[in-house]
């Protein structure tokens, strides 16, 4: 697929979502919120969840890099001032603060703050706003908070402080790495090789529950978790940490995927329409990454492409705005469209642009 069909891709799969799910808080002017839903049932703030538009943000960073990547300096500006207004408007709407009762939930948002920040300076604006200053700021002395040495390492899930998982301690080691604080990041990353990735499949185990004094593994697999790891690995890019990214590409690969096309399996709706947007991401900058041996750079393009085209075949055709699969094997919703498997296709689209 060539790289402009790519990039129409993602741009249509950005004015769909925005279409069907942007508005106002309570209507306020120069407030920007995407609802969980449509058609809608009530207006942008009825339902709230905050890990949602943390990934909203994070593919409107997208989409402003790929009009910068294409020379529209101008759409790259309008994306970045509805990053900003989002991010605001995420903050007034969590009553005005930006931390929650979730660390995984705080550590994407401090991500794709991180992500919009670099987009600001990618515009020449190399002093960044207040807010994105002090989201980052009070969001990662939250997150550092929760890593502590209960269970041997890893970070906290939520404030009740019983379960360490992946879907936690993969974006906290991330935003550290891209901090610069290479061995907490590292430290995380250890604990996570310790206890929770499976030596049969090669791939990472849900989490460690403390009950009573008791530690149990909650074995799930999800897209998400190794997509978090990966990107961590990629982040440290020391030689150990390549050598478990491409391991775990390959683990990938043969475990998670469907079908002659070996598309990336899906984890249904709501939280779970997200996970595997959230895999592509960090395969593609798994791909992007030059340090990367070939034979994983190959896989790991591929899954994403494989995955993209999935998605973008699978849309019933624009009524009112483009619709998206659930999955890359096509499957639709029944009735209502959720805002995280829309944003699900619509970041794994980015994921294939920007590699061309």
């Amino acid at each position: 697929m060539a790289g402009p069909d790519l990039d129409a891709r993602a741009a249509e799969a950005e004015s769909s979502v925005t279409a069907l799910f942007a508005g106002r808080l309570l209507g306020l002017p120069w407030t920007h919120l995407a609802r969980v839903e449509y058609p809608p049932r009530g207006r942008a703030d009825a339902h709230w969840n905050y890990w949602w538009q943390a990934h909203y943000l994070d593919c409107v960073v997208d989409a402003g890099l790929r009009a910068l990547r294409l020379g529209d300096t101008a759409g790259a500006e309008q994306r970045a001032h509805r990053g900003d207004r989002l991010l605001a408007t995420i903050r007034l709407r969590n009553l005005g603060r930006f931390p929650n009762a979730f660390y995984d939930d705080m550590a994407w948002l401090v991500l794709a703050a991180g992500r919009l920040r670099l987009l600001h300076e990618a515009l020449g604006r190399t002093r960044p706003q207040r807010r994105l200053r002090v989201s980052e700021r009070v969001l990662t002395a939250q997150l550092r908070s929760a890593v502590t040495d209960d269970l041997g390492g890893g970070a906290f899930w939520n404030v009740h402080r019983d379960f360490k998982n992946v879907p936690a301690s993969g974006p906290v080691a991330l935003h550290l790495a891209r901090m610069g604080d290479v061995e907490a990041s590292r430290s995380i990353v250890d604990w996570l090789y310790a206890r929770l990735l499976d030596p049969r499949s090669g791939l990472f185990l849900d989490g460690v529950r403390l009950a009573g004094g008791n530690e149990t593994v909650v074995p799930d697999v999800y897209t998400y978790n190794q997509g978090t790891v990966l990107g961590v690995l990629v982040t440290l890019g020391d030689v150990a940490s390549r050598e478990r990214a491409a391991a775990l590409v390959a683990a990938v690969d043969r475990g998670l995927t469907i079908g002659d096309e070996r598309v990336l399996v899906t984890h249904g709706g709501h939280d779970g329409g997200l996970f595997t947007g959230i895999l592509a991401r960090y395969l593609a900058l798994c791909v992007a990454d030059p340090a990367t041996d070939a034979a994983t750079t190959a896989t790991a393009r591929r899954l994403v492409s494989a995955t993209a085209d999935g998605f973008w075949a699978g849309r019933p055709g624009p009524t009112g705005g483009t619709r998206f699969p659930i999955d890359a094997t096509g499957s639709l919703a029944d009735g209502r469209l959720e805002l995280s498997t829309q944003l699900q296709a619509w970041m794994t689209l980015e994921a294939a642009a920007a590699l061309g």
